[in-house]
């Protein structure tokens, strides 16, 4: 029910917008650009009506990508990270919070700009420039906070389920824009998009659901007059366990550079707006480029967050530490060289199966021709992969509770 509540609050604030806009223009400047429609769709539409939540979940994202690349630079903020315990990461989030803040002003302004370039907005005077970089700036911020919420109260990740939420929220349009538009010219278009998203499904579910699970014998230990251990388990290791999050972190990597461009493509100086218009050309979404660099930002992040969250040497150290051991493998440096041996290799299909997904609309659209795939396998991908973690969020609190999953 909270977070119900907090969807439906999502909704209102993706439908309040900011004052001096033309309706039509903007209606047909988000029909024109596949860019900002991929954009809008990740906001549920609130971008389409310059709403208060018109940049949704992006800046924060954006922070918390920086802020982990940073611990890679940083050994101090890596401590902060990972070995402060529960301390550091509030220390750690505190820090993605506030770095959110200036890049909401930078992109409210961006965008402003790029509307008022377009002639989507008038013109605006400094009071009345700064009110709409705040009131987007505070209802960015707003967002984050709701999505802490439901990590902390609800099920499941937050950010997920509000960019999920966005994403569903656009469903019942283009449903009645398909019926209202039905062509019997365009069935083979339908049917092929109906096969390829029962495709990614079903590739989502076995790569999100597969594992390569590693035996672990714990040493028999006598207390007294009882003895403890001497049994078998396994250490279960995901074939994608970084979920959703890599195809996130690289469609936000990917739209700074072209909204960038986008923004100075029309510089008074010349070798600027040269540059911004090679920037936003080779980042359009549909081009080789652009697809070889998605696919390659998706492995990339797969690999990153995988690192950042898991760590074999503390799953090691935890093993040992509870006298468990990998047969065949010695405690301690071995057992971490072998973790990081399985886990490199189990992630590299995880990781190609995200990258494939991520830029099979382009190969669709490159193969047929057919342009009405553009954002259909991205969306189906985080749909599916959002239900199925909140499912298993929801099991293991039966199981906790009860001892019955779903």
């Amino acid at each position: 029910m909270f977070v119900l509540a907090v969807f439906v609050i999502f909704r209102l604030i993706a439908n309040i917008p900011i004052p001096g806009i033309d309706v039509e223009k903007l209606r047909a400047f988000f029909e024109g650009n596949q860019l900002f429609s991929l954009m809008n769709m990740f906001t549920g539409g609130a971008m389409s009506n310059l709403s208060i939540g018109m940049l949704g979940m992006g800046p924060y994202i954006t922070a918390v990508i920086i802020m982990q690349l940073l611990t890679m630079i940083f050994p101090k903020l890596e401590a902060i990270y990972k070995e402060e315990g529960e301390a550091g990461r509030q220390k750690f989030n505190q820090y993605g919070r506030i770095l959110t803040v200036p890049l909401a002003v930078l992109q409210a302004y961006s965008m402003i700009m790029l509307f008022r370039a377009q002639q989507i907005i008038g013109a605006l005077s400094v009071f009345e420039l700064s009110t709409a970089i705040m009131v987007i700036t505070g209802g960015t911020l707003f967002l984050m906070w709701l999505g802490e919420l439901v990590s902390e109260k609800g099920i499941g990740n937050g950010v997920s389920l509000l960019i999920f939420a966005g994403i569903v929220a656009g469903f019942p349009t283009s449903l009645g824009q398909v019926l209202t538009s039905w062509d019997v010219a365009k069935i083979p278009t339908y049917i092929g998009f109906l096969i390829i998203a029962l495709v990614v499904i079903v590739g989502v579910v076995i790569i999100t659901e597969g594992r390569r699970n590693i035996s672990v014998s714990y040493a028999k230990r006598i207390r007294g007059n009882r003895v403890y251990g001497g049994v078998s388990t396994y250490l279960p290791m995901n074939v994608n366990p970084a979920g959703v999050m890599p195809i996130i972190f690289a469609l936000s990597f990917m739209l700074l550079p072209g909204m960038i461009g986008s923004f100075l493509a029309n510089a008074k100086t010349a070798w600027v707006a040269t540059a911004a218009k090679f920037l936003r050309d080779m980042f359009q979404q549909g081009d080789a480029v652009y697809s070889i660099i998605y696919f390659l930002l998706v492995v990339l992040f797969t690999y990153f967050y995988t690192a950042v969250t898991f760590d074999p040497k503390n799953i090691s150290n935890n093993l040992q530490k509870m006298g468990g051991f990998i047969p065949g493998i010695r405690p301690g440096r071995p057992t971490t060289d072998f973790l990081n041996f399985i886990l490199n290799r189990v992630l590299l299909f995880g990781a190609i199966f995200l990258g494939l997904i991520a830029i099979a609309p382009s190969l669709v659209q490159g193969a047929t021709g057919i342009t009405a795939f553009q954002v259909g396998g991205t969306s189906i991908l985080i749909v599916v992969s959002v239900v199925l973690e909140t499912i298993r969020q929801i099991d293991s609190q039966l199981v906790m509770r009860d001892y019955e999953g779903l």
